[in-house]
């Protein structure tokens, strides 16, 4: 890290113990990310009850070049946060997934998800119960009136664009489903 790590207590004594924890923890931070330039930890005990434990708040804050990777943990209903080593173990958990999310981006190895492929309907024979279409890559891909969706067959046009599912026939490649794109 660039800037030490910052470490809070607020309404609260400090804890060497819990501050050890939470230095561990942003240490392994940098196993998925060594461009971690500044991280700031605040723990908050909000409301001293007497007859229960407290309820622990935690933020992290965490500056990476191009991002800031804020998580904060607040009290549940239901109980789990009396123990602020859970409280700490969520919160970084947290944390690590949103960075190993951000550093995925950074690398491009985000997956796009690309729809369906689009193509233009080239020969129609609605009297026989099927068509062609022309894939964006050039090929014809056979279709049968079964495989249109939301419409039928005779009511499609040569020339309309169509989203299609594509599958290996007997004869070749054909569209398992086809729907009209409006």
């Amino acid at each position: 890290m660039e800037v030490p790590l910052e470490v809070r207590f607020r309404n609260m004594a400090p804890s060497p113990a819990l501050e050890a924890a939470i230095r561990e923890r942003a240490q392994k931070l940098e196993e998925f990310c060594d461009r971690i330039t500044g991280c700031r930890v605040v723990v908050e005990a909000p409301h001293r009850r007497h007859h229960q434990g407290n309820l622990y708040h935690l933020r992290i804050d965490l500056t990476v070049p191009g991002r800031e990777i804020v998580v904060r943990r607040d009290p549940p209903e239901d109980r789990t946060h009396e123990d602020v080593y859970v409280v700490v173990r969520d919160a970084f958990d947290a944390v690590r997934r949103q960075l190993e999310d951000h550093v995925r981006r950074q690398r491009g190895d985000v997956k796009s998800h690309t729809g369906p492929p689009h193509g233009r309907i080239v020969r129609l024979l609605p009297e026989k119960g099927y068509g062609f279409i022309r894939a964006a890559d050039g090929r014809e891909i056979y279709f049968h009136a079964h495989a249109v969706v939301g419409e039928t067959i005779d009511r499609l046009a040569v020339g309309a664009e169509v989203a299609f599912v594509e599958e290996l026939g007997e004869k070749g490649p054909q569209a398992s489903t086809v729907r009209l794109v409006r």
